[in-house]
């Protein structure tokens, strides 16, 4: 199962107003990797992950999922899951009703969402939290707690769009943190971050992307130390300098 691609896209492509944002593009990601997608504002990172989660279509081309095409299926039918970057939790629900929101859709039994609340909570070390209003949270926990929403319903694959974007660099620390723990567990992720050193480091794979089409993609550490294709360079250089 480790070698079986769980994603694939075929020849996507999408427009809008006239000006396409995804030009052909051809990706494959297999069970278990961690995949990072790197790129320019405006270079179609965020749109591939709205084609793949099902909140928007493609103009042509196909996406399968464990084989079986997807292309037109809603986002609620697919066995994947999204962290946004702002969050996106219920205020008027506790921590403890937040997570369990996908696990009362499916009507589960009381014993069976309190076990899988407690079990995401401690995952994401808010053991403790569930009674408090999650406005009341800083923003590292709230991520947190979407982070344990998105996983509490076992989806096959997880996709965050710049999930630290939002935050200051200790509470981004806690919520890489997380990630790396689920990386470690082998499961499926993909990430839309300019986290440059947790790419390098925690990701199996970086694709780069740049005018609605994939550059070069390869190796993490290949990928972010030792570019291939000039352009790649040129972002890398500048994010470097904007670091420095």
């Amino acid at each position: 199962m480790a070698n079986n691609n769980i994603i694939e896209l075929v020849n996507v492509t999408k427009s809008f107003d006239g000006d396409i944002v995804l030009d052909n593009i051809n990706l494959k990601i297999k069970d278990g990797e961690f995949i990072t997608l790197l790129g320019p504002s405006g270079c179609g990172k965020t749109t591939t992950l709205r084609i793949i989660g099902g909140f928007l279509y493609p103009d042509s081309g196909s996406v399968f999922f464990d084989g079986k095409n997807i292309t037109n299926v809603p986002p609620y039918k697919r066995h994947l899951n999204t962290v946004f970057q702002k969050y996106a939790l219920f205020p008027f629900l506790n921590v403890y009703e937040n997570v369990a929101f996908g696990l009362r859709i499916k009507k589960l039994p009381e014993a069976k969402i309190r076990a899988k609340v407690l079990e995401m909570l401690e995952l994401v070390n808010l053991v403790g939290f569930e009674k408090r209003g999650v406005t009341a949270l800083s923003g590292g926990q709230q991520q947190r707690v979407a982070i344990a929403r998105a996983l509490a319903t076992d989806p096959e694959i997880i996709y965050f769009d710049e999930p630290t974007s939002a935050l200051d660099p200790e509470l981004t620390g806690e919520v890489l943190s997380v990630m790396r723990k689920l990386a470690e567990e082998g499961m499926t992720m993909l990430v839309v971050t300019h986290e440059m050193a947790f790419a390098r480091d925690v990701a199996d794979r970086v694709i780069f992307m740049d005018g609605g089409v994939i550059v070069e993609e390869g190796p993490a550490r290949e990928i972010i130390e030792h570019p291939r294709q000039e352009r790649t360079r040129q972002f890398l250089a500048r994010y470097a300098d904007n670091e420095a």
